[in-house]
């Protein structure tokens, strides 16, 4: 795609009330990341041109379709999380929309009011608002978030008085106690985004919502388990593209797009048509979420001769491994079971958590990996902590591994890179 290039709408992003200055660099700044990381690479499968496309239209198409569907009456939802409930929005014709949060761009803005030593993805997003450089941001009618860290749920109190903030608790165990609480929390979200109808969502949307959603998830389960051939078809920079795409993207549409995709790579299997070779060094990653366009450690790993198999991750595995079955249940069932899915989320606010530990391995040995690198965002307390069992938990089974802990800037791309070279150089022995 040698004439790939963001595009920019200077009008819109004024009636948005944004700061057109400053962010009208932002575009060409992205055009040349994307194609020094994404359209550089060799042998990409055809249908990544769809993916391309949503990117060069981030800042203007997709931010129409939010605008007008909320001048049709319909809610439209920031999120940071994949504890949102998407299912409610979806029944309700509203936009489920991840928000801005991935670079390192905002972080000095946001560090003008919040803490310097807290998470990067939280200053980031904070900082996308306050300065006005995330269309996103200026395009929903509330944000949701949610308790499932300390930083997150006291930036939300600030974060109230730029935009409104629907706050949602995320129980820290998993007994039936917690359970109840979850679904009363489900239920006054519903009742939020219905506020903005003014209608009640009906059982048959949201059966349909989530029978939407349940394919959008199996698509990516389709594809994930596409790239574990071994030599795979597509590489983890396009993967976890897609993965990030997923949280802003109509579902019917990349669902779609996705399923074309996937029988792209099953002819590719079959001719043995692979981005990498069969010997290839083979990883998976582990840990924090990746928010659009936090590229860094994957453009690493994959530059330094590896290739990505899985990510077990908010953006990757924990966001679609789940589905709900709702056979013929009533509406209040159907929220019961959809609570219940979110609940089987491994994140690691829950103590104990174990199940994600367990989740981890299983899916490095479905992968076919060769060593996992454990991914933590700087400052992420939990992730951090729940690493030390991840490790004893690999030492066990004999699998190599390294954590890393980083930001959004690029001052550690060197040291970083020394070290991914050595722990793939490891694991090729």
């Amino acid at each position: 795609m040698s004439d790939f290039s963001v595009k920019a709408d200077e009008q819109l992003w004024t009636e948005l009330q944004m700061d057109v200055e400053r962010f009208k660099n932002v575009p060409p700044v992205l055009t040349k990341l994307y194609s020094d990381i994404f359209l550089s690479q060799k042998n990409r499968p055809a249908e990544m041109t769809y993916f391309d496309n949503m990117i060069e239209n981030i800042y203007t198409g997709r931010i129409q379709e939010m605008l007008d569907a909320r001048k049709a009456g319909k809610p439209v939802i920031g999120t940071f999380c994949v504890y949102v409930p998407e299912e409610i929005i979806q029944a309700a014709g509203g936009l489920c929309i991840g928000l801005c949060g991935g670079s390192q761009a905002t972080v000095p803005d946001a560090e003008k009011i919040l803490p310097r030593n807290i998470c990067p993805m939280v200053k980031s997003a904070f900082g996308f608002k306050i300065s006005g450089m995330c269309p996103f941001f200026q395009a929903v009618d509330f944000v949701y978030g949610e308790t499932t860290c300390d930083a997150k749920k006291k930036t939300w109190e600030l974060l109230d008085k730029y935009v409104p903030t629907h706050v949602m608790e995320i129980p820290q165990l998993k007994r039936e106690r917690d359970k109840r609480l979850w679904l009363e929390e489900v239920k006054d979200f519903k009742q939020a985004v219905e506020k903005i109808t003014g209608n009640e969502i009906s059982e048959d949307e949201l059966r349909a919502a989530v029978d939407t959603l349940n394919a959008k998830r199996k698509s990516l389960q389709r594809l994930n388990s596409l790239r574990h051939n071994n030599p795979s078809p597509i590489s983890g920079r396009d993967m976890l593209l897609i993965q990030q795409i997923a949280f802003y993207d109509d579902p019917v549409r990349f669902t779609d797009k996705v399923n074309e995709l996937c029988d792209e790579l099953e002819a590719r299997i079959k001719e043995n048509n692979a981005v990498a070779p069969k010997e290839t060094p083979r990883i998976m990653v582990s840990g924090t979420p990746m928010a659009l366009p936090n590229w860094k450690l994957h453009n690493i790993i994959e530059g330094s001769g590896a290739v990505i198999v899985n990510e077990e991750s908010c953006i990757g595995t924990r966001y679609y491994k789940d589905t709900i079955e709702t056979n013929g249940a009533s509406a209040e069932e159907m929220l019961e079971k959809l609570t219940e899915r979110y609940m089987k989320i491994d994140c690691s606010c829950f103590t104990p958590n174990d199940d994600r530990i367990d989740q981890v391995i299983a899916e490095y040995k479905a992968s076919g990996a060769q060593g996992l690198i454990d991914y933590c965002l700087q400052f992420c307390h939990t992730y951090n902590i729940e690493a030390v069992k991840l490790r004893e938990a690999c030492e066990k089974e004999g699998i190599p591994f390294m954590a890393i802990e980083s930001d959004y800037s690029p001052e550690d791309v060197g040291q970083l890179q020394t070290r991914v070279e050595a722990f793939i150089e490891q694991i090729s022995e």
